[in-house]
């Protein structure tokens, strides 16, 4: 009995894990900081600025975009798309779902896009996210700190499906489909089946938002690796990617978090580092900052430079202890309390910081997510292609298990 629950155990590990690939990314809206539309050079400069940052601790070769559609077109395909092959960068697609009866113009500019690139597109399109904090939104807190239009869970269900006919025989039939939101939602019973209808689900989570709850840059990783874990416990063994999470290089105090340089890189490396590069698919926020309504400045580079504003290099050791956060596990998961910072809409980008307060997640990633005045959408993470790490340690060890009869 005893081996068989060994071998339960295993599964588990692999269904949650197997097929992932630990992407290193970051998010990239339609528009720049003065909102005039982004075109295939602008991309073109992020994708390979990304690509070779000093001493990144791998290849950041994947980018969550916002948005198909060509900033201020109807249905035009986003220029980053053109960008992203040229580059081979990977694509976490999104479909904006607040505020609109119709993600029609959103999946035309999609079919465009099949009919324009082909296979050298499709075969980069790592997921697509159905939606972005729309449940946070809609939420009593989120309505209280006016964080925007939102959508409940019978929206995002039927979007999910009016996806998945369109796609229907393309080459994105496979892709996964996932939401992306802050953590909160997902520990939140009332949304259940939109989590039930994902195959991965994205965390935007940002300590620095956590005010009342010790949010100094020395706590930040207790707080991020509680609401981890209360998204791991909620959501059954589906696979979990951080689409947005970062801390502000400059700008105000937000409750004991100090926006600085320093603090922004011992972020990386408390977070980043010790807990995600290589280990969980990871969509940075951010490589450049292009909302001017957010007045924290996350950018870890300075006009797409390839050198960042400080040492991307991972130590080897780190002051966040292993081991504790799981016992804050059911303390995070009782609380529903989010927050939104300043300038928070659908379409203000890095000011949309729909947050919640235990877990920090946020949507100050959205960085300019209009494509227009009708049509905006996010991007996410999704699951990836071929064996994990994960996959080799979990075959390994039913092979150890085995051995055993």
């Amino acid at each position: 009995m005893r081996a068989f629950t060994t071998l339960a155990a295993v599964a588990g590990v692999l269904a949650s894990g197997a097929s992932a690939e630990n992407y290193l990314g970051f998010n990239s809206g339609s528009t720049k900081a003065d909102h005039s539309a982004k075109f295939k050079a602008d991309f073109l400069q992020e994708f390979k600025t990304a690509q070779n940052l000093e001493s990144a601790p791998g290849t950041f070769n994947a980018v969550r975009l916002y948005t198909n559609i060509q900033a201020y077109s109807k249905d035009d395909p986003i220029s980053a798309f053109e960008a992203a092959v040229e580059t081979k960068t990977k694509i976490l697609l999104g479909v904006w779902t607040s505020g609109t009866d119709s993600i029609a113009n959103e999946l035309n500019a999609l079919k465009k896009a099949i009919d324009k690139y082909g296979k050298s597109f499709t075969d980069l399109v790592i997921g697509m996210s159905i939606g972005s904090e729309d449940l946070y939104r809609i939420s009593e807190t989120g309505i209280k700190n006016e964080a925007g239009v939102g959508a409940g869970p019978d929206v995002l269900l039927k979007f999910i499906s009016d996806y998945k006919k369109s796609v229907a025989g393309t080459a994105l039939a496979k892709v996964p489909i996932g939401h992306v939101d802050t953590w909160d939602a997902y520990t939140n019973a009332t949304n259940k089946a939109v989590v039930d209808a994902l195959d991965w689900v994205g965390v935007d989570e940002y300590p620095y938002y956590e005010s009342g709850k010790g949010n100094h840059i020395k706590n930040s990783g207790k707080l991020f690796d509680r609401a981890y874990d209360a998204v791991a416990a909620a959501v059954g063994g589906k696979p979990i990617w951080i689409t947005e999470t970062g801390w502000p290089a400059s700008g105000p105090d937000w409750d004991e978090a100090e926006a600085t340089v320093a603090n922004a890189k011992y972020y990386w490396q408390e977070i980043g580092c010790r807990k995600l590069f290589n280990k969980v698919p990871t969509f940075w926020y951010n490589l450049r900052d292009s909302n001017p309504d957010n007045k924290m400045q996350f950018a870890i580079t300075k006009d797409l430079s390839t050198k960042p504003l400080f040492d991307l290099t991972c130590p080897t050791t780190f002051d966040t202890p292993t081991g504790t956060s799981a016992s804050s596990t059911a303390s995070a998961t009782g609380s529903q309390t989010s927050v939104s910072a300043p300038g928070s809409s659908a379409t203000g980008g890095a000011g949309s910081t729909g947050g919640s307060t235990d877990s920090g997640s946020s949507e100050t990633g959205t960085d300019s997510e209009a494509s227009n005045q009708d049509d905006v959408v996010e991007g996410s993470a999704s699951l990836g292609k071929g064996l994990s790490a994960v996959t080799i340690a979990g075959l390994a060890l039913v092979a150890g298990v085995f051995a055993l009869f």
